[in-house]
């Protein structure tokens, strides 16, 4: 293999890259590959094959110098594409003019981010088919990597075409991109030699043998050690202890360079420096290099060694190898290598994040000046995705910080950004590392080490004394100097407050708040009324809560979170959901990885409240995924939790019952009121399912008692609707009407809009007179949060038709009937949809059965259906079974839906058409059916 294209062997690997050049359609492929072995050499070679058949080759190239900055390796790709932007909808150039930093619009998500790339090579490609070739791709910032990957899986249909190469040894994003790979070895001992041999012919035998031996058939060794070994050893072979022997390839190429450069005067070599800093290319490009990048002057010198050479676009100077670069920048003293980060600073002085960069790198002794930049562009960071880099960046502020107290809240902002990243262990380092604020009782120590006992021990009851603590010490100390500090701490000591579901501890967050005064934020004020008891305290929010929706375009993604979870306790999420969805797979992969999880958390419950499940499903099987590879106990298993409620509601009460158990003996132990409420909503919702509406029963009084609403437990609310069934369904009608009243009489269709849809319903439901129930089953049908909640509506509507069924007849029923099969069969709510189903049929109409599982009833299930179907009473019943009449109730009231019938003379009929089920009479399957009750006891 040799330079200018012309290429030794490697006819696999140009057969391979020849198909795919020539492709009909787009494709990627990423090219895998040790330094120096040629992964460029076959980039160029793919370049000219695809420029003779009529290709517009796009090149870039990855600098580390750059890794850091978001989106600069995916600026550097797209730049010479940019003005066709122009051409697409206005949407794509407010995309980049937003990333781009033209504009300060929202920082897209990487999908969006990724459809507007899409977008843009379509418009290019319609012109003449488009390779994007892209070399050192490991150097990429995450941002513009996750973009890459994104758009290199969705080529296929296009006439674009990617082309990467990575090196094998350093770790990158595209290692986990599942992007179509070709590995390039080394060369043959055969192909080696020919290389050898036609750029250095004249070695002599010795040598020649020892540079074969020394460059293990790697291509850059074999052109670039020649010469070294001929200018150190002659024609003598060098001895086993020189320093080339034994040495890794790269280490010993970087000699070769290092010799090179040493030779060279210090003009050139400052000038090689600031472009090696400044993330100057390794190799020819597309000629069209960003304006910000700097361009080496007056390297003649290095030009004529070897180690530069010229791009043939715009005559530009790049480094010949990136090992070229990164000796430069070893070989340099710290004082040459600040000087030049100086230089390059003011060069940049109107790009934030470049200035910044370089700024950072160029200071000694502290600098408020440089700190205050590095402040600013974490800022910027943060707000396009990029919160490891805000890290990065104030953590270096601190550092640069002429006073104790900026130097600590510095800190204290990296380690709050870090722990918002799932970096929860950096964030503890970070101020622990401070003198200043590293005392276990300083504010930032006591935020860290909370976050951690909170999201990954979910211990609530320390996370709690600590941060009361903290805040109690900060009250009293009277200073407008922690002021952020004590916001954080607030707003952590409500969320902890919300986890733990004790009614004791958020009375005594409230009494601190209050101690407070004006000192806590409205902000503040509206999660401690949201996030605590919606019932008594929640009235009048939804609507500030919308209002401060409008602009979450200009809010930190943990406040837009935060501002999500307020939404949620109102009922007003749906409106947020879009612009969660935009930011969430940006902040999941290159930002606030844990706000990532809770965004990934109210998509989900959103997703489930709007009746769209499979997206509810896959959202959290992502989130639970997220959660495990973080070691977010206390988020996974909320989202454990979810899915369980999901289950439960699709009729899979199995599996909800499976999650359930693991969300419950996990959060109980630990005092986690929030997610054993939720566990505890999970059994009335699979009970209902099943129609055990005597289990439905004990398990919702025991969230909340009937007639009232359980002070501070958030479960208490939002169940009104199961509480109610199941207790009309066991003949607890007083109880079911005292439950409905309490909700109208707390003013919960004030609050929210589901609540006002499931008080309507309940009232409905319990009426003492036709009349009162037609009117407040209207009330529920037309209320506008009717269609935002199809699963509630649908079970209203069921359960209205039922009653009228019974008394204005079938004909008047089907209305109602109808509609609630159909939303129910459209949901999946298997269970609920055959219930539906059945009745109705009851009502003369003809009804396809739900494509659900075969019909299977437990052993228990088919005694109490055979001794039924035979003319026995409820009594009778249980005398033979053991079991009291309710329970017996509850068990026909679980057999009917899944029989397809709604009258006991029916059951017979049904039971004799059920195909391979054995009859309960049979005593053999009793044992193992006990068995199995038994364990799951």
């Amino acid at each position: 293999m040799v330079s200018a294209n012309v290429i030794v062997g490697r006819d696999e690997e140009k057969a391979q890259l020849s198909s795919f050049v020539r492709a009909a359609e787009g494709q990627t492929l990423l090219l895998r590959g040790e330094t120096g072995v040629g992964k460029s050499a076959l980039l160029d070679y793919s370049a000219d094959l695809a420029a003779g058949e009529g290709h517009l080759v796009i090149r870039a190239t990855g600098v580390e110098a750059e890794s850091e900055l978001p989106y600069a390796g995916l600026h550097q790709l797209l730049y010479p594409l940019l003005p066709d932007a122009s051409q697409s909808d206005t949407g794509t150039q407010a995309v980049f003019d937003a990333v781009f930093g033209r504009t300060q619009g929202t920082p897209p998500s990487v999908m969006t981010l990724g459809i507007a790339v899409l977008s843009l090579l379509s418009v290019s490609a319609a012109k003449q088919p488009l390779l994007l070739v892209l070399d050192d791709a490991q150097w990429l910032d995450d941002s513009s990597a996750a973009v890459c990957g994104f758009v290199g899986r969705r080529l296929t249909g296009s006439p674009v075409k990617l082309l990467l190469a990575v090196r094998a040894d350093i770790a990158s994003r595209f290692d986990t991109s599942a992007l179509p790979e070709a590995s390039v070895g080394t060369l043959t001992d055969e192909d080696a030699a020919r290389l050898l041999d036609r750029h250095h012919p004249s070695l002599g035998k010795q040598l020649r043998r020892h540079i074969l031996s020394q460059a293990h058939g790697n291509p850059l060794a074999l052109l670039e050690l020649p010469a070294h070994a001929a200018a150190h050893f002659g024609e003598r072979t060098p001895d086993d202890s020189h320093a080339l022997r034994g040495t890794p390839l790269p280490l010993r190429l970087q000699h070769v360079y290092g010799a090179r450069i040493t030779a060279l005067s210090e003009t050139t070599r400052t000038e090689l420096l600031k472009g090696a800093l400044d993330g100057v290319a390794a190799g020819p490009g597309d000629g069209a290099t960003p304006p910000s990048r700097y361009r080496m002057r007056d390297a003649d010198e290095a030009l004529v060694c070897g180690l530069l050479v010229i791009e043939p676009a715009t005559g530009d100077f790049a480094f010949r190898h990136p090992l070229v670069r990164s000796t430069v920048v070893q070989l340099a003293t710290p004082n040459q290598r600040r000087a030049a980060h100086q230089e390059l600073a003011h060069v940049h002085r109107d790009d934030l994040e470049r200035r910044a960069t370089h700024l950072a790198a160029a200071a000694l002794d502290p600098d408020e000046e440089v700190a205050g930049v590095l402040e600013t562009a974490a800022e910027s960071a943060t707000r396009r995705g990029g919160a490891l880099t805000a890290v990065t960046w104030l953590t270096r502020a601190a550092e640069l910080s002429e006073n104790h107290a900026d130097r600590s809240r510095r800190l204290g902002d990296a380690a709050f950004i870090a722990g918002h990243a799932a970096r929860l262990g950096h964030a503890r380092r970070l101020v622990l590392g401070d003198p200043a604020a590293g005392s276990h009782n300083s504010p930032a120590s006591v935020l860290a080490s909370a976050y951690q006992a909170l999201y990954q021990d979910g211990d609530v009851h320390s996370a709690q004394q600590q941060v009361a603590a903290a805040i109690e010490r900060l009250r009293d100390g009277q200073t407008d100097q922690h002021e952020e500090m004590l916001h954080r701490l607030v707003t952590l000591l409500l969320a902890v407050s919300q986890y733990a579901g004790d009614r004791a501890l958020w009375e005594r967050t409230h009494r601190l708040l209050a101690s407070l005064g004006d000192r806590v934020s409205e902000r503040a004020l509206m999660y401690s009324a949201t996030w605590s008891d919606v019932v008594r305290h929640g009235a009048g929010w939804s609507g500030r809560v919308e209002e401060a929706a409008a602009y979450l375009q200009d809010q930190e993604p943990w406040d837009v979170t935060r501002l999500g979870v307020s939404a949620y306790h109102l009922d007003v999420l749906s409106p947020l959901r879009p612009h969660l969805q935009r930011i969430v797979t940006r902040e999941v992969e290159t930002g606030a990885v844990s706000t990532g999880m809770v965004m990934l958390h109210l998509i989900m419950l959103d997703q489930m409240a709007v009746g769209d499940w499979d997206a509810a499903e896959r959202t959290g099987q992502r989130s639970l995924l997220l959660e495990a590879e973080h070691r977010h106990e206390l988020f996974a298993h909320q989202t454990r939790a979810y899915l369980a409620q999901l289950a439960a509601m699709r009729g899979h009460t199995e599996t909800a019952h499976d999650l359930q158990a693991v969300v419950d003996s996990w959060a109980r132990p630990r005092g986690i009121g929030f997610l054993t409420q939720v566990a505890d909503s999970v059994g009335v919702t699979a009970a209902l399912s099943d129609g055990d509406y005597e289990t439905a029963y004990l398990c919702a009084i025991g969230i909340t008692a009937p007639g009232t609403f359980q002070p501070y437990a958030y479960q208490a609310s939002r169940t009104l609707l199961d509480l109610v069934e199941a207790a009309l369904h066991t003949g607890r009608a007083d109880q079911a009407r005292a439950h409905a009243l309490a909700a109208r009489e707390a003013g919960l269709p004030g609050i929210s809009p589901r609540l006002a849809l499931i008080t309507f319903g309940a009232l409905a439901m319990t009426a003492d007179d036709d009349e009162e129930a037609a009117r407040m089953f209207t009330r529920a049908e037309s209320h506008p949060a009717g269609a935002r909640y199809p699963f509630e509506l649908a079970r209203i509507r069921l359960a209205h038709g039922i009653r009228v069924r019974r008394t204005q007849g079938a004909a008047m029923a089907r209305q109602f009937l109808a509609p609630a099969a159909d939303a129910l069969e459209r949901l999946g709510a298997t269970a609920w949809a055959e219930r539906a189903r059945a009745e109705l049929r009851a009502t003369g109409v003809s009804t396809r059965r739900s494509t659900g599982p075969s019909i299977s009833l437990t052993w228990q299930e088919r005694r109490i259906a055979d001794l039924a179907a035979s003319g026995l009473t409820n009594k009778e019943i249980g005398e033979q079974m053991r079991l009291s009449p309710r329970t017996v109730s509850a068990h026909l009231y679980r057999i009917f839906p899944k029989l397809g019938i709604t009258t006991r003379a029916a059951l017979r009929d049904a039971l004799n058409s059920m195909v391979n089920v054995p009859s309960a009479s049979s005593e053999a399957a009793r044992p193992q059916a006990i068995s199995a009750a038994s364990a799951t006891r």
